[in-house]
């Protein structure tokens, strides 16, 4: 499996610095992972809806570790490089 696209779209929040959509092979996406600055530094937030008695469950998540970190090195990858597009894009209009 393959990821072919990674969508960010940047928030300016404390904690919440963007909304992810992913897509794999071209053929299967997932929308409203998050990526969040966290005690530890960025981190990828699954998609996932609020239960009844206030928890959390996760809608779609990775089954094991490796595919866990390959999303989360892709998307933070991502998150990072736009970044930098964007600040740089920030700066240019400054000038």
């Amino acid at each position: 499996m393959e990821i072919t696209e990674v969508r960010i779209s940047f928030r300016d929040e404390p904690k919440l610095k963007a909304f992810v959509n992913v897509t794999f092979d071209n053929s299967f996406v997932i929308r409203g992972m998050k990526v969040i600055n966290g005690a530890k530094g960025y981190f990828v937030s699954m998609p996932s809806r609020k239960r009844q008695n206030g928890t959390h469950q996760d809608i779609a998540h990775p089954i094991n570790n490796e595919m866990r970190r390959l999303i989360e090195d892709k998307v933070l990858a991502a998150y990072e490089e736009q970044l930098k597009s964007k600040e740089a894009g920030t700066e240019h209009q400054d000038s």
